[in-house]
């Protein structure tokens, strides 16, 4: 009899347990469509600056973001999610960087780590890897100043000459089950930027604008702003794929913990049937005995 009670309290526990995954689905599912729409409409805007960047990239080579350099580091940026229970989705992140041969073919005293998320600043440590900079615990409804804070972080390297190259390791959000997870340049702005974005500088000729107040103010603030919506891109995507991940990875966790459920309440069912029928024949047996 106690090997039953502790089935059936094993299935109480499992039963417990299926319903905790199916909320977290649910609610994975639920916040995932905001966070979609942000990443699509944002994506969407980067290219448009991106494009207006191809057209004008001759004055654009002009700007500081835009300078090659040949001294300095390269900067890695790795963007991961603070939490886990999302699937292979900062594994697949992690091993993208520490696997590839951009990180590879760059030696030690030449890297420059930032991590964004507790996932990416972990996996450095144990790996031995040292970390210039870690932002975690970054709202989920990102504002300007968070963005801020982190992009000044980030030009500040660059404003003082210390890398040559800035690399973004952040997740390709492509639909509720696929994702990429591509090592795209950040800095400096160059056809390499532009052709990791599906663009290449526009050869034809056009229309010289009319631009306000002048061409050089205005090459700046759409540098600045591109710089500023690169990153806030990368956020977006990456919690679009963060709460895809976690909704497939609760459903698969709630329809394996169903299985177990039923598998268990088949074999309960069972070993209960067959003590009914052993107590049974016990009372058949002492009744004929006394007969």
């Amino acid at each position: 009899m106690a090997s039953l009670i502790e089935v059936r309290g094993k299935i109480s526990s499992i039963t417990n347990t299926q319903k905790i995954t199916q909320a977290m689905q649910l609610v994975a599912a639920s916040r995932m469509k905001g966070f979609q729409h942000k990443a699509l409409s944002i994506r969407r805007y980067t290219e448009g600056l991106l494009h207006l960047l191809a057209k004008h990239q001759h004055s654009i080579e002009q700007l500081s973001f835009a300078e090659s350099r040949l001294e300095g580091k390269d900067m890695f940026i790795l963007v991961t999610s603070d939490k886990g229970l999302c699937g292979a989705m900062n594994n697949r992140l992690i091993k993208s960087l520490f696997r590839s041969e951009i990180w590879a073919n760059v030696s030690e005293s030449d890297r420059l780590l930032i991590t964004i998320g507790r996932k990416s600043y972990d996996a450095a440590r144990s790996n031995n890897v040292h970390v210039a900079k870690s932002f975690q615990n970054l709202p989920e409804d990102l504002d300007a100043p968070s963005a801020l804070e982190i992009v000044d972080e980030i030009i500040g390297y660059w404003d003082r000459k210390e890398v040559k190259r800035v690399y973004f390791i952040a997740p390709h959000y492509i639909n509720p089950f696929t994702f990429e997870t591509p090592i795209r340049l950040y800095l400096p702005f160059s056809n390499e930027l532009l052709s990791s974005h599906g663009l290449a500088v526009s050869e034809e000729p056009y229309a010289t604008p009319v631009e306000e107040p002048d061409g050089d103010r205005l090459n700046e603030q759409l540098s600045s702003q591109l710089a500023h919506m690169l990153f806030v891109q990368a956020f977006f995507e990456l919690k679009a794929t963060e709460y895809s991940s976690r909704m497939v990875a609760m459903k698969n966790a709630t329809d394996a913990a169903g299985e177990f459920a039923k598998s268990l309440t088949l074999d309960y069912n069972k070993a209960r049937q067959a003590k009914i029928t052993q107590e049974l024949a016990e009372i058949s047996g002492a009744v004929a005995a006394m007969q």
